[in-house]
């Protein structure tokens, strides 16, 4: 990792390309002067400490996009065997899929670099803003957002690569920690834990629609954590989860947060960081462009105003099957599409052969501009509910609320409510509504991990994780509970080892 890590700290004084997150979407790809930046000038003024924190938010866009070679984002999607491609040459995705995955792997490469990078800012953040003099409330606002982002990064890399360094001061040519060792599990939670506490009373605004951090997003995340805590690898159990119950009922009882009457909603410009959106990464058509809409939709069938059409990604078609019957959901692009206008002739439809991601999808980029400016989705209300129902079951049985935090999206979906179930049936009927739920979103394989569970879609119920048969026909092993580090962090840094198996 040392030289990835390195280069990133040290330029992050002079080299920093710091995107100024104005309240307007439009203003944060502004670039600061940097012609008169060095490290004994830089954190010196409030709008140093602003743009400092701006850059920290920078590098979750890195994992997100497409394109004819895949993306960071499909890893976690092709590790749940519910995914397909039609890319022959994204051979990231194509290992992913049939369970040969190796270090040399650029999707896991990108996680590391672009989450170390954001940590290594907001390190920088946390370590120097506190001597700038400004307006106490913003700078302790500041200090929130940094320690909710580097909670957040942290969080993605130990459930991902499991033992990580842990770097909690800005590093240079003369630390220390250059050549990082692993940090334990417990202790990578333990910081992800006082930060997102230390931000929960930073002062943020409950939400914020310019799309920053806010107090919101923190508990939702924290809810998140605890979860995870509850189940593995830690197995903290009935305590943990009844914290991430609790932390999950704040934002519910806040009213600040709803779902949205129409699907639609959830990739429409016009509802982003309102809503049912909690959490998001930012883009602005023209001026820094989402780029993931020529991966969704299928290879070269003539549908889109895009010259690229990859068919990088799609939904196993048995897994859409496992959706009731009537589900609103599945039906013609709601969450899923199957048909579509031919660019050629708008009155002419084609079957595209398979489901193909609709939330995700942006149809005036799609039909006209071939420029789409929708943000990507990181947290949003239904998993938050989902987040509570199981922690609630978890720790006490089914309950009223519970089934009301359920009941609420089925409503929605046009199902029939729940009622009652056993502590057992309900648990596995409240997995299957987030497999269901949150599909496509980089969420299913995290709860595959944690539970050590596996969505059977022929049976439409769960088998350990380990020795679970893809529909298609590989088999999970243990090794398949991590990603393997980037080679070349390895290769630079012999303090970091290798997970099993790789």
């Amino acid at each position: 990792m040392n030289r990835n890590f390195k280069k990133y700290t040290r330029h992050s004084f002079l080299g920093l390309a710091l995107l100024l997150f104005s309240t307007s979407c439009d203003d944060f790809l502004e670039e600061t002067d940097q012609s008169n930046f060095t490290q004994d000038t830089y954190f010196t003024q409030p709008k140093h400490a602003e743009s400092i924190v701006n850059a920290i938010y920078a590098d979750l866009r890195s994992t997100t996009g497409g394109g004819f070679n895949g993306a960071p984002w499909m890893m976690l999607e092709f590790a749940t065997g519910l995914a397909n491609t039609d890319l022959g040459q994204a051979q990231n995705s194509i290992n992913i899929r049939n369970l040969v995955n190796n270090s040399d792997n650029s999707y896991g490469g990108t996680y590391w670099t672009s989450s170390y990078k954001g940590i290594a800012n907001a390190n920088l953040a946390i370590k120097n803003i506190p001597s700038i003099t400004m307006d106490e409330s913003q700078k302790k606002r500041l200090l929130g957002e940094a320690r909710f982002l580097r909670a957040y990064y942290y969080y993605n890399l130990v459930r991902i690569f499991g033992p990580i360094p842990l770097i909690t001061e800005p590093v240079d040519l003369n630390s220390e920690a250059l050549y990082p060792s692993r940090a334990p599990e417990q202790e990578v939670y333990n910081l992800i834990v006082e930060d997102l506490t230390v931000a929960e009373s930073a002062g943020l605004p409950v939400t914020d629609k310019s799309g920053k951090a806010t107090t919101g997003a923190v508990k939702s995340l924290l809810s998140s954590v605890y979860l995870t805590m509850a189940g593995y690898p830690l197995q903290k159990g009935t305590e943990y989860y009844q914290k991430a119950a609790a932390k999950a009922q704040e934002v519910i009882s806040s009213n600040a947060y709803s779902l949205f009457a129409s699907y639609n909603d959830l990739h429409n410009e016009a509802t982003e960081n309102t809503g049912e959106h909690i959490f998001m990464v930012q883009f602005a058509p023209f001026l820094i462009s989402s780029n993931w809409q020529t991966s969704i939709i299928p290879y070269n069938k003539g549908i889109s105003a895009y010259s690229d059409e990859t068919g990088a990604i799609y939904a196993n078609t048995d897994f859409v099957q496992t959706y009731e019957p009537n589900d609103k959901r599945t039906r013609e692009k709601e969450f899923y599409y199957t048909e579509y206008t031919l660019s050629s002739d708008r009155n002419s439809s084609i079957n595209l052969g398979g489901h193909f991601i609709y939330k995700h999808f942006d149809p005036k980029a799609q039909l006209e501009t071939t420029n789409s400016g929708l943000n990507w989705m990181l947290m949003r209300y239904a998993e938050v509910l989902l987040i509570y129902a199981e922690a609630a079951n978890e720790a006490a049985g089914p309950t009223a609320e519970a089934y009301e935090a359920v009941n609420l999206i089925r409503r929605r979906a046009e199902l029939p409510e729940l009622q009652g179930l056993s502590k057992e049936l309900f648990r596995e009927a409240i997995w299957r509504e987030k497999w269901h739920e949150l599909s496509y979103e980089n969420k299913t394989w995290f709860d595959m991990v944690r539970l050590r569970k596996a969505f059977n879609v022929k049976t439409k119920t769960f088998d350990d994780y380990v020795g679970h048969q893809f529909s298609y026909g590989p088999v999970l092993k243990d090794r398949e509970l991590l990603f393997p580090l980037p080679t070349a962090e390895v290769r630079n840094n012999k303090n970091l080892g290798q997970n099993t198996g790789y």
